[in-house]
C-alpha cells in the first residue's frame, strides 16, 4: 500500500469540516444524555463507578468505626450486616468490574486506531442498566432494606423469606440486572478487539491492554452466566417456593456455593487482569523500550484466565468435600501463582533493561506490585486445605482479600488515572498531590490490613459487628480503624487533585512519550478522535514507524473523510487485520436509555411482587429492542466506498465477516453458559441423592414422549430456518418466506410440547428439588423457543418490508446462529428430563 500525501490544503480543510459536523453532536441536555459516542459514555461510566466506590468506602469507614473498640454500640447488628453486605457487593459489582469496562470503552477505540467500537448504542445501554441497577441496590441502605446476607448471599438464610427481608430480593434482582450490563459490555469489547483493529495490526501486534481486555471479556462470558443461573434458582425459591436449596425438600445449599464461586473466584482475576493491563502500558513507557517477553505475558494472561476457572472450590474447603477434590483444587490454587509470577517478573525485567523515567504513575505501579505480592503469598497459604481449615472465616481471609484487591485493582487504577488523565482531559494531574496521596494510601493500606492477619490467627471471626475485650485484639482493631481513615484521606487527596484539574494548563501532546496508538490523541482534538485510521507495522508505532504521527494527522492513511456525513470505522479480519468492511456506527439515540429503563422496571417491579406491571415492562422492553434493531439495521445507499490508497470496501457484510454475526454468537455463548449452570444443578442433585428422581405423588417424570416430540419439533424448526437462509441467498425469497411461516408454527408447537410433559405428568415443583429443576429446564427451553418465534417473525417482517434482500441478509443469518444454540439447548434439556431417569 502506498501512502502518498494528500497535499491539497483545501481538500484537507473540507474533510476536517465534514468530520467535525459528523462527530460533534448538537449541544443541549437531550444530546448529552442520548449521545452514544463511546468516549463520552465511557467517561460517564467511569465517573459513576468511581462514585459508587466512594460510597462503598464510606460504608467501610462506618464498619471500622464500629470495630475500633470492643462491645461498641455505634451501629446495631442489623445495620452492620447491611453495611458489610452492601460494601462488598458494591465494590465487586458496582466498582471493580464496571470500572474496567468503563475505562476500556474509553481506551480501546484509541488503542485500536478506530473511530469507535462497533456497537456504541450497546455501550450506552450497558451504562444506563448499570446506573439504574446500581442506584436501586445502593439506595436501599437509606430505607433500612439493604441486603444483609453478605455479598455471597448463602442460603438457606437468604432464601427463607421469614429470615431475610426484601433486601435479598433487592440484591438478587438488582445485581442480576447489572450482570446484564456486564455481559453487554463484554460483547462490545470482544467484537471491538477482534474486528475493529486497524489494518496491519495482527494479533501478535496488538497492544497488551487489548489482549488483556479480550481475555477478561471472554472470562465474563463464562463466569457471570453461572451466577445468573444461580440467581434464577434463588429467586424461584424465594418467590415461588421451589426448593432448590432447602435440604428438607431435596435441595442443597452447596449448589448455590458452587454456582456462586464458579463466578466468584474468576471474578477476582476479572478485576485483577485489567489492572495488570495498565501496568503493561505504563511500564514500557517509563522504561522507554518495548516490553520484554511479549508472547510469554500473553500466554500468562490466558493461563491465568484458564486456571481461574479450576479453583473455585478452594472457597469451600470447610464444607466437607471429598479429600480427592480438596487435593485437586488445592493444586490448582497453587498453580495459578505461576502465570501471575510470570507477568510480574516480565514487568521487573523490562524496568531493569530500560532507562527508567520515575513518575507518579510508575510509583503507583510499583507500590501496587509490592502490596499484591503480599496478598499473593497469603493466597498460597489459604490454598493449602489444612491451613484454610484454621483460617477460614477469620480476619486472616479479610486481610488476604483486601491485599489482593488493593494491590491488584485499586492502586493500579489510581496509577492509570494519573497516566491517562492527560489523554482524557488534556491536562495532567499534580505530581506533588499524587505522590502525597500514594504514600498516604500505601501506609494506610498496610496499617489497616496487615494487623488483620494477626487478628484472624488469634481467632477473631469476620462478619461480626462486635467482639469482647477478653479476645485480646482491641489494639489491633484500633490500628486497623486508624489505618482505614488514613487510607480514606489518601483517596480524598486524589479527589481534591481531580477537582483542581480544570484550572490547570493544557498538557503537551503525548506527555509521557509513549509508543502506542492511544497517544495519537491531541488535547484539542474534536470528538471523532484520530484524523485517519493508520496502517500498523509495529507494536509501538509512534516509536518505530517513520513520521507516523504526521501521516495520521495529515490524513495520509485510511478513511480520512466523512464523504456521506456518517459515522464510520473500518472492520478487519480477526486474525491478520485485513480490511473487509466500512461500518456505519450508531448516532445519538434515546433508544438505549428507554430499553434500559424498561428492562430495569421488570427487575425492580418483580422485587416488589408487582408481576403484572413487570410483565408490562417486559412487553415494553421487547418493543424497544425491536425498535432498536429495526432502526439500526439498514441497507446502505451504495454498495461500497473507497477508504484511500486504491482500496474499496463494501458498506454491508453479513455472516461471519460482519460484527453483528459475532455479537450474536458471543451473546449465545453467554446464554449457553447460563444454561449449563442449570443443567449442572440437575446432575448435582442426581449425585447427592441416593434416589433421583424420587418416588411419590407429584414426582413422576415427564416421560419420553413429550420431550422427544419437543426435541423433534425444535430440530424441524431449526432445519426450516437453515433452509430458509440458503434459499433466500439463492433469491428464492417466496419459498424462504413460506419456510419461515411454517417454522413459526413448528417452533410454537415445540414450546407447548416442551411444557406439556411436566404439566401432564403432574410434577409439583414445590414438593421437591427434582420436579422444580425439571420445570426450570423446561421453562428455560420453552422461553428460548418463544424468543425463536419472535426472531423468525421479525425476519419475515423485514423481508416483506423490503429491508432484507438476498444481498442484504444479515437478519436471517444472525437468527440462524440463534437457532443453532436453541436446538443444542433443546437436545440437552429434553434428553436430560426425558431419558436420563430411564437410564438410571
Amino acid at each position: 500500500m502506498s501512502l502518498h500525501a494528500q497535499d491539497d490544503p483545501a481538500l484537507r480543510a473540507a474533510q476536517e469540516e465534514r468530520l467535525r459536523a459528523v462527530w460533534k453532536p448538537p449541544s443541549g441536555w437531550f444530546f448529552r444524555w442520548t449521545d452514544v459516542n463511546n468516549n463520552r459514555v465511557g467517561v460517564w461510566y467511569t465517573l459513576t463507578a468511581f462514585g459508587f466506590m466512594l460510597f462503598a468506602g464510606v460504608l467501610a469507614l462506618i464498619m471500622r468505626a464500629q470495630l475500633a473498640v470492643p462491645s461498641n454500640n455505634l451501629v446495631t447488628a442489623s445495620t452492620f450486616n447491611q453495611l458489610f453486605t452492601l460494601h462488598g457487593s458494591m465494590m465487586m459489582f458496582l466498582f471493580a468490574v464496571p470500572m474496567f469496562e468503563a475505562v476500556s470503552i474509553i481506551l480501546l477505540p484509541q488503542l485500536l486506531g478506530a473511530r469507535d467500537l462497533p456497537f456504541p448504542r450497546l455501550s450506552a445501554f450497558g451504562y444506563w442498566s448499570f446506573l439504574i441497577g446500581g442506584v436501586f441496590v445502593s439506595g436501599s441502605i437509606f430505607f433500612n432494606v439493604a441486603p444483609d446476607g453478605g455479598w455471597f448471599m448463602y442460603p438457606p438464610f437468604t432464601t427463607r423469606t421469614d429470615l431475610s427481608g426484601l433486601g435479598a430480593d433487592i440484591w438478587m434482582l438488582g445485581l442480576s440486572f447489572i450482570e446484564v450490563s456486564s455481559v453487554a459490555a463484554a460483547v462490545e469489547l470482544i467484537v471491538g478487539v477482534l474486528k475493529c483493529r486497524p489494518p496491519g495490526m495482527r494479533l501478535n501486534l496488538m497492544p497488551l491492554y487489548a489482549w488483556y481486555i479480550l481475555v477478561v471479556a471472554v472470562m465474563i462470558l463464562f463466569a457471570f452466566p453461572p451466577l445468573i443461573a444461580g440467581d434464577v434458582l434463588f429467586e424461584m425459591e424465594r418467590l415461588l417456593g421451589w426448593p432448590f436449596f432447602d435440604p428438607a425438600k431435596g435441595g442443597d445449599p452447596l449448589l448455590w456455593q458452587h454456582l456462586f464461586w464458579i463466578f466468584g473466584h474468576p471474578e477476582v482475576y476479572i478485576v485483577f487482569l485489567p489492572s495488570i493491563a495498565l501496568f503493561a502500558m505504563m511500564i514500557p513507557t517509563f522504561s522507554q523500550r518495548h516490553i520484554l517477553g511479549y508472547p510469554w505475558i500473553v500466554l500468562a494472561a490466558v493461563g491465568t484466565a484458564f486456571l481461574s476457572f479450576g479453583l473455585w472450590v478452594h472457597h469451600m474447603f470447610a464444607t466437607g468435600l471429598p479429600k480427592i477434590s480438596l487435593a485437586f483444587f488445592s493444586a490448582a490454587s497453587e498453580a495459578v501463582a505461576i502465570p501471575t509470577g510470570v507477568q510480574i517478573f516480565v514487568f521487573i525485567a523490562t524496568l531493569w533493561a530500560g532507562r527508567v523515567v520515575f513518575s507518579t504513575p510508575l510509583l503507583y505501579a510499583l507500590g501496587a506490585i509490592a502490596i499484591f505480592v503480599i496478598g499473593g503469598l497469603t493466597g498460597v497459604m489459604v490454598a493449602v486445605a489444612p491451613f484454610d481449615w484454621q483460617a477460614h472465616d477469620t480476619y486472616f481471609i479479610v486481610a488476604h482479600l483486601h491485599y489482593v484487591l488493593i494491590g491488584g485493582t485499586l492502586l493500579p487504577l489510581f496509577g492509570g488515572l494519573y497516566y491517562y488523565w492527560p489523554l482524557i482531559t488534556g491536562k495532567k494531574l499534580s505530581d506533588r498531590l499524587g505522590r502525597t496521596a500514594f504514600w498516604i494510601l500505601f501506609v494506610g493500606a498496610n496499617l489497616t490490613f496487615f494487623p488483620m492477619h494477626v487478628t484472624g490467627l488469634l481467632g477473631m471471626p469476620r462478619r461480626v459487628f462486635t467482639y469482647p475485650a477478653e479476645l485480646g485484639v482491641d489494639g489491633l482493631n484500633l490500628a486497623s480503624t486508624i489505618g482505614s481513615y488514613l487510607f480514606a484521606s489518601g483517596v480524598l487527596v486524589i479527589v481534591i487533585d481531580l477537582a483542581l484539574s480544570p484550572r490547570r494548563a493544557k498538557a503537551p501532546r503525548n506527555p509521557w512519550n509513549a509508543g502506542t496508538l492511544e497517544w495519537l490523541a491531541h488535547p484539542d482534538d474534536e470528538a471523532w478522535g484520530i484524523r485517519s485510521v493508520p496502517l500498523i507495522e509495529s507494536r509501538y508505532p509512534i516509536w518505530d514507524q517513520k513520521d507516523f504521527v504526521a501521516k495520521v494527522d495529515e490524513g495520509r492513511f485510511f478513511l480520512p473523510d466523512a464523504e456521506e456525513g456518517r459515522r464510520e470505522t473500518i472492520i478487519t479480519t480477526a486474525i491478520d487485520a485485513r480490511p473487509v468492511q466500512v461500518i456505519r456506527l450508531g448516532t445519538p439515540s434515546v433508544i438505549p436509555m428507554i430499553t434500559a429503563v424498561a428492562l430495569g422496571s421488570v427487575f425492580i417491579l418483580t422485587t416488589y411482587h408487582l408481576y403484572w406491571l413487570a410483565l408490562a415492562g417486559g412487553i415494553v422492553t421487547l418493543a424497544a429492542v425491536l425498535w432498536w434493531l429495526w432502526s439500526t439495521a439498514e441497507i446502505p445507499e451504495k454498495p461500497q466506498k473507497s477508504i484511500g490508497h486504491g482500496i474499496v470496501l463494501p458498506l454491508y457484510r453479513s455472516g461471519p465477516a460482519a460484527p453483528g454475526w459475532w455479537a450474536m454468537f458471543i451473546t449465545m455463548m453467554a446464554d449457553a453458559t447460563a444454561f449449563s449452570g442449570l443443567v449442572f444443578g440437575y446432575y448435582f442433585f442426581w449425585t447427592v441423592h441416593p434416589e433421583f428422581p424420587p418416588s411419590g405423588p407429584g414426582m413422576d417424570g415427564p416421560g419420553a414422549f413429550w420431550p422427544m416430540l419437543a426435541m423433534g419439533l425444535t430440530l424441524a424448526s431449526w432445519a426450516m430456518t437453515v433452509a430458509a437462509r440458503e434459499l433466500h441467498a439463492r433469491e428464492q425469497v417466496t419459498v424462504a418466506r413460506g419456510l419461515l411461516v411454517v417454522g413459526i408454527g413448528v417452533t410454537l408447537a415445540s414450546l407447548f410440547a416442551g411444557l406439556a410433559g411436566p404439566w401432564l405428568s403432574g410434577l409439583a415443583p414445590k414438593l421437591h428439588s427434582y420436579p422444580a429443576i425439571v420445570w426450570t429446564l423446561a421453562i428455560w427451553t420453552a422461553t428460548h423457543a418463544g424468543v425463536g418465534v419472535i426472531c423468525q417473525s421479525y425476519t419475515l417482517a423485514r423481508s416483506i418490508a423490503g429491508r432484507m434482500t438476498p444481498e442484504h441478509d444479515a437478519d436471517i443469518r444472525n437468527i440462524t446462529v440463534y437457532f443453532h444454540f436453541l436446538v443444542l439447548t433443546a437436545i440437552v434439556t429434553y434428553a436430560t428430563i426425558g431419558l436420563f431417569p430411564l437410564a438410571s
